[in-house]
């Protein structure tokens, strides 16, 4: 999407109820993506003009893609990268702390090798994704149907006390990860909603230790980028 796009044409709030998709993450404004910040956590947009205030609803699933720099090889075991420290740091301070907190699940992606393309070895079909993706969402609208919420991405802070739990192990690893990594109270929250879909996703009726450390995971990648 071009910025023009989503500064100008209500993009956040014509995605109520999909999906908002920014490519090249980091080619945005700082200040446009600010703007997220507001509708990601309170599902909704105000936009002030000369003839007044107006309110959007703005419940959407945000995705976006980057590089880790301009050259696109920080981090890279591939090919070494050019870009000196300074530019690396100013290019992913585009995305602030605040904004990252919003966001629940951040993956690294390396280059595919040839012989993982090459390979026979059997991996899990679309349509058997697509399956256990629509059980953990029968799950979730059984689960929500008596408190007028949909999804684990909708749980406030005291439904996260009530159907996020943990076992003695699960606290400790969490715990330890929440000093480690030095998260936030909202990481905090996240990381419990993204495991309770993992072990929605399982079948599980219990967040298991593997729930919570898969959940960590996706935390971790923060510190790798953003803690120069």
């Amino acid at each position: 999407m071009e910025e023009a796009e989503f500064q100008n044409h209500g993009e956040i709030s014509l995605a109520h109820y999909g999906v908002l998709f920014l490519d090249e993450l980091t080619e945005f404004n700082k200040s446009t993506l600010e703007v997220l910040r507001g509708p990601l956590e309170d599902r909704q947009i105000t936009v002030s003009r000369v003839n007044g205030t107006f309110t959007y609803p703005a419940n959407f699933m945000f995705a976006a893609s980057m590089n880790p720099c301009p050259c696109g090889y920080y981090g890279s075991k591939e090919k070494e990268c050019t870009c000196s420290s300074t530019a690396i740091s100013k290019y992913m301070g585009k995305i602030s702390g605040p904004l990252l907190d919003r966001i629940d699940i951040c993956i690294e992606v390396n280059p595919v090798k040839y012989e993982k393309l090459d390979s026979t070895e059997r991996i899990e079909t679309s349509e058997e994704i697509k399956k256990r993706v629509d059980n953990a969402r029968k799950i979730q609208l059984e689960r929500y149907k008596n408190i007028k919420i949909l999804s684990n991405s909708e749980l406030t802070p005291k439904l996260i006390d009530k159907y996020c739990k943990l076992d003695e192990k699960g606290k400790q690893i969490l715990e330890n990860a929440f000093n480690k990594l030095k998260l936030s109270a909202r990481a905090y929250g996240r990381i419990l909603k993204v495991a309770r879909t993992i072990a929605d996703l399982e079948a599980s009726r219990d967040i298991e230790v593997k729930h919570v450390a898969e959940a960590i995971q996706y935390r971790a990648i923060d510190r790798k980028y953003w803690s120069r």
